[in-house]
């Protein structure tokens, strides 16, 4: 059902790939930059009509850009800014003389005006076999530059237009990760954790080769071996409440078939250069699909998820709590996701607007649920479990942003009300 062998396209791609590197080790540009600048590469490979020369100086700008410094970098990245901008004074003029014809020819001008060159260059860059990791690669360096140079923001616009269309949901594919998966692919996943640390093989074996156990990532044809984002799923009876008893390594084992409820308690993103561009929601979708046909006794859809925002947002606003009091410690915490939005209306916290924002209904509450370093630094150890019914996910999307009412339980809701008696006290 879910293949974990590389398939036939990225084996094709390895084999383009190999073919590509001997015809850079014959023309002697593997392993050295070329004599011209960067710049005057970029400027050729927009010139060049051929296509195996096109493919070449791709490949060769790539593997130039690997071998970068963070300053030499940093012009890279002006450069593409300003010199392969939008026109002003092009646009302006096409688009005046459509407002004058609208013809078909003074319509394609005004595109050809206001497409920067940027465009054109980004895909004839993501034309070898390979190449769009590096590209994935070189956004996440446009990302870390972005607070000293702001400007470079045009350019991260145009990168993700891109990669929103090269990582559609159309080209993903949802592996199952199991025990027997490539061992390369498993120190990804121990890597790339970031809810709940993997502290060792045998800590990931818990997580991987239980029975109530599954754990689902998206790849991409282009980069086979690299997940983009993942989650991790505990087959359980009823709710649970805690990280500490889902992840117990002398937890009482339950078969699949007797689990009422999937828990999705941690999802992971992998690659910073895709920042910005969302997959959680089609993973969600489609692992709830799938489990639904592999085990038709599911009846719950939950999460046990972290509210990393909480203490911060309790410093910030200068409310002192005694944290021994968990009575307290949560009816706050409900308080914050209930009542706290950001500057755009959504909800505050970053986990709770993912989850809300994708149709999930607020739960329940859960005090001493993450009693790690980090659990106790984010929201004094405190949880939240957040419901799909895909029964109910259109209509809690609609009072979210018809109403902007948030989906909860009497008992959340009972609990935030509490959360505001107390700060108004």
């Amino acid at each position: 059902m879910l293949m974990n062998r590389p398939s036939g396209a990225s084996f094709l791609g390895d084999m383009l790939g190999d073919m590509l590197a001997a015809l850079l080790e014959r023309s002697g540009r593997r392993g050295q930059r070329r004599s011209q600048s960067i710049e005057a590469m970029c400027d050729a490979l927009l010139a060049e009509q051929n296509e195996a020369s096109s493919l070449l100086l791709a490949a060769d700008i790539l593997h130039s850009y690997e071998g970068m410094t963070a300053p030499e970098k940093t012009s890279f990245f002006t450069y593409i800014n300003e010199a392969m901008d939008i026109d002003p004074a092009a646009l302006a003029a096409a688009a005046s003389t459509y407002m004058q014809d609208r013809s078909v020819a003074n319509y394609e001008a005004v595109k050809k005006a206001g497409e920067p060159l940027r465009y054109e260059f980004l895909r004839r860059l993501n034309a070898p076999p390979a190449a769009t990791g590096g590209l994935v690669r070189m956004r996440a360096d446009l990302l870390g530059q972005l607070a000293e140079h702001p400007d470079l923001a045009r350019s991260d616009a145009d990168f993700v237009r891109m990669l929103r269309s090269w990582f559609n949901r159309g080209f993903l594919i949802l592996r199952q990760i199991t025990w027997d998966t490539p061992a390369s692919i498993l120190e990804k996943i121990i890597a790339y954790e970031a809810v709940h640390a993997i502290n060792s093989w045998e800590d990931l074996r818990q997580r991987l080769q239980p029975d109530d156990r599954r754990c689902f990532a998206f790849f991409h044809p282009a980069m086979p071996q690299e997940p983009l984002i993942f989650v991790e799923v505990a087959l359980a009876k009823g709710v649970p409440g805690s990280i500490q008893g889902v992840l117990a390594a002398e937890r009482e084992m339950l078969e699949a078939a007797a689990a009422d409820s999937a828990v999705f308690y941690s999802i992971s993103n992998c690659q910073k250069g895709l920042a910005g561009i969302s997959f959680g929601n089609s993973l969600i979708k489609q692992v709830v699909r799938d489990l639904s046909i592999e085990l038709p006794n599911i009846r719950n859809f939950l999460t046990l998820s972290p509210i990393p925002g909480l203490r911060g947002w309790a410093a910030k606003e200068a409310i002192s709590i005694d944290s021994q009091n968990q009575e307290a410690v949560t009816s706050l915490a409900a308080h914050y996701l209930v009542s706290q939005r950001g500057k755009t209306g959504q909800p505050l916290d970053p986990v709770a607007r993912f989850h809300l924002s994708n149709g999930a209904q607020i739960l329940a509450i859960n005090p001493q649920a993450d009693l790690s370093k980090n659990g106790l630094a984010q929201s004094w150890g405190v949880m939240v479990n957040y419901r799909y019914e895909p029964d109910r996910i259109a209509e809690n999307l609609r009072l979210l942003h018809e109403k902007d009412q948030l989906a909860m339980s009497a008992g959340v809701r009972a609990l935030a009300q509490q959360g505001a008696q107390l700060i108004a006290s």
